[in-house]
């Protein structure tokens, strides 16, 4: 994850926080996901109020399944 902007009340913001109970990398291409945060990201995408997600690297917007199978399938 490069960025985000969300409601320290919402469930995204919680799946967020389970995220970092597991260590990170300072930079975004270093990180490595669990399964386990790689599941709190599409926790936060599904309790996002859109219908799409812009995925930064790639310049697009894609549908939350789309952004979903992205996540669990990124160096698999």
């Amino acid at each position: 994850m490069k960025g985000w902007d969300l409601n320290e009340d919402g469930p995204a913001f919680k799946a967020l926080q389970r995220y970092h109970e597991e260590p990170t990398a300072l930079g975004a291409m270093q990180q490595q996901d669990t399964d386990s945060q790689k599941q709190a990201i599409c926790d936060i995408i599904d309790a996002l109020d859109a219908d799409t997600v812009y995925l930064d690297w790639d310049g697009k917007d894609v549908s939350k399944e789309e952004a979903k199978r992205y996540v669990l399938e990124y160096r698999a």
